[in-house]
């Protein structure tokens, strides 16, 4: 190599046509093709040729020239068929030098331009060889369908990103556009970069459709999706979050039909007991549909006998069938004020296990004696066949207190039973419910209830006190199930019932969580000594479990092993906190909906805590918790202080109040 030398290097993945203008050491100073001066190594080189180029002429006389070499080596290049060689060599896997790759190439005589465009060529399709200065070593088969493979989805990524991009920015436009011509993988790809951002799989590719589009918001992707009806205003984005089923599979569906069709018959088990002659009734909220619990009251000479009954849905679900495996997956069914997702199908939630007026149904009965001073003094569970006489509203049964005869005497027993469950240690939080509901003209309704009306203390006692009796009839006989316990609060701030607001949402936070285990152990928030729910099994999948094992012990299927049954709380331990979590959110964003139309509204407020730089406040009206600068204000845990309502933004999860 000398000085006037035409060379070849790589720049930015181009090959760069120069010539040698200074040589030192292993130095070189080159004029290219784009009439730039540049130092560079010589071991940056890919091609050194044999002729050089006449440097009398000017300095723009050689870029011409530089220029034309190029250029006739371009052209030469592309008449190389990389993938023929390829096709003829690769069974060699042996490197080829670059001599010996021309002679394949072109036919003698043989230049430097020759060997520059072997070089080049191969140099643009790195997909056969793998491209070396020296020579080229042909890929295997299985590296070429690989890398073709990942051409090919690169290529189709790239064409999704174009699609995607003018599809947003056609509707960010308010142009119109047709949603069946969008491929369904760029609106979940949307949809994900909007629910979890950079925590999405596809994020890479979702910023790139936002660029293409001229967007940077994930508030645009959501509009957007408004704007073409793929979601509406309101979309539950947590239900994508939490990936929380909202459809059942084709599997459930065909077992639950199987079941309808099979009409199974209760009566004909000869170890049920027939209680459908007692005056059976359900007291639930007014839009319930799925009655799971149902009570009666007989009168005797020496006192009362009370009965719990619930549908046995076991009866109807067996373990590990396609219904029962799916439900386990979900955990539980979730009450949202503008949805409900069942855990089992309403065909079954709703009807064939739900305790319906006038129907037979199979059930788990306890059977509670207590004297004529509510004091229990025996109590049975067994399996039986029940019929429900009458269906009532806890506002009907709250107007027949005092009147009739089984409503008065159940609330005076669930008053009894109350007292001795707080003063064996019970907690008991006395806090209204804010129920919310969307009209079916799209209003939010909004209604406070008192939970300590008679009819619902008295459904509350009762379903503890069945829940408590399953608990002691179950670990009595050494028998594992789904126990809930609690630990004693960390701090007792009063005794018995205490009506006042505040002091109640303090003894809330003093309270310790609730546990979960197959064990029997104390509950102090009841004031038990063991507990489990069986009360729910169509809502509540820990109901159904322990139902069966109750069942196990009446003379039907065997009971779960503990191991078992511990395996089983692991699969549902997820979803039933993702209930809790979405239940939550939902219920909070319908009450920020309702406080976007109150802006400059007042309302009262109690201060629940004070820290140093804000307070954090309860909405009395709504119940509803949330923080205030403490700039300005003197206040202390305890205090009514008036609030107004200056902004609120569901959506954006944001409520700003003024003191």
């Amino acid at each position: 190599m000398n000085i006037g030398s035409i060379v070849e290097y790589i720049d930015q993945q181009r090959m760069i046509c120069a010539v040698v203008l200074q040589i030192k050491q292993n130095r070189l100073r080159l004029l290219t093709e784009n009439n730039r001066e540049v130092n560079l190594s010589a071991s940056r080189l890919t091609h050194v040729s044999e002729e050089p180029l006449d440097m009398a002429g000017t300095r723009d006389f050689t870029i011409k020239a530089l220029k034309r070499t190029a250029l006739a080596r371009e052209d030469l290049a592309a008449t190389i068929q990389v993938k023929e060689m390829w096709e003829l060599l690769h069974d060699e896997q042996e490197e080829i030098d670059v001599a010996t790759m021309t002679s394949f190439c072109f036919d003698p005589p043989l230049t430097s331009d020759h060997r520059s465009a072997v070089v080049r060529a191969f140099f643009n399709d790195r997909l056969y060889f793998k491209f070396g200065k020296d020579g080229f070593t042909p890929f295997t088969e299985q590296q070429v369908e690989s890398s073709l493979r990942q051409l090919r989805e690169a290529e189709a990524l790239e064409r999704l990103i174009e699609q995607g991009g003018t599809w947003l920015k056609q509707v960010l436009n308010n142009q119109t556009v047709n949603n069946q011509e969008i491929d369904p993988g760029i609106l979940d790809i949307l949809k994900a970069y909007y629910v979890f951002e950079k925590e999405s799989k596809d994020a890479h590719t979702a910023r790139a459709i936002l660029a293409k589009a001229g967007a940077d918001s994930t508030d645009q992707i959501f509009s957007a999706l408004v704007r073409t009806g793929i979601w509406n205003k309101d979309e539950n984005t947590d239900l994508i979050r939490l990936d929380i089923p909202t459809n059942f599979p084709d599997s459930v569906m065909t077992k639950t039909q199987t079941i309808i069709d099979a009409t199974l018959d209760p009566t004909a088990d000869p170890l049920r007991c027939d209680l459908t002659n007692l005056p059976i009734i359900t007291i639930d909220g007014q839009s319930t549909l799925d009655y799971d619990d149902a009570i009666s009251l007989e009168k005797k000479d020496d006192g009362y006998i009370i009965g719990i009954h619930i549908i046995d849905v076991a009866f109807f679900i067996k373990d590990d069938d396609p219904i029962d495996l799916d439900a386990r997956t979900r955990g539980s069914s979730i009450y949202m004020p503008d949805d409900k997702i069942s855990m089992l199908p309403p065909s079954l939630s709703e009807n064939l296990c739900s305790l319906k007026e006038g129907e037979i149904r199979p059930g788990i009965s306890t059977l509670v004696h207590l004297n004529r001073f509510f004091e229990i003094t025996d109590y049975q569970i067994v399996t039986s066949v029940i019929k429900v006489h009458k269906q009532m509203t806890y506002s009907e049964a709250n107007m027949l207190n005092g009147e009739d005869e089984p409503i008065t005497t159940l609330y005076k027993a669930a008053t009894v039973l109350r007292e001795k469950r707080l003063k064996a240690g019970g907690v008991q939080i006395t806090l209204p419910e804010v129920n919310i509901w969307i009209e079916d003209n799209g209003e939010i309704g909004i209604s406070r209830v008192d939970r300590e009306n008679p009819a619902r203390m008295l459904i509350s006692e009762m379903m503890i006190l069945a829940n408590t009796l399953m608990a002691d009839f179950l670990s009595t006989r050494k028998v594992p199930a789904v126990f809930r316990s609690q630990p004693d609060p960390k701090k007792r701030l009063f005794q018995g019932i205490e009506t006042s607001l505040f002091p109640n949402c303090m003894q809330r936070k003093q309270l310790s969580r609730a546990i979960i285990g197959t064990k029997p152990e104390n509950h102090s928030g009841l004031g038990v000594k063991a507990y489990v729910t069986a009360t729910s099994p169509i809502r509540r999948y820990y109901d159904l479990l322990t139902q069966r094992q109750i069942r196990s012990t009446l003379g039907y299927e065997p009971a779960y092993t503990k191991e078992a049954l511990d395996a089983i709380l692991q699969v549902v331990k997820e979803p039933v906190t993702n209930t809790g979590k979405i239940q939550f959110q939902r219920r909070r964003y319908w009450l920020l909906r309702y406080l976007e139309t109150m802006k400059g509204s007042t309302c009262e407020a109690i201060v629940l805590d004070a820290r140093r730089d804000f307070y954090m406040v309860m909405l009395k009206d709504y119940m509803l918790e949330w923080r205030i600068s403490s700039s300005g204000l003197n206040l202390k845990p305890g205090d009514l202080i008036n609030v107004t309502i200056q902004h609120a933004d569901a959506r954006r999860d944001q409520l700003s109040l003024f003191v």
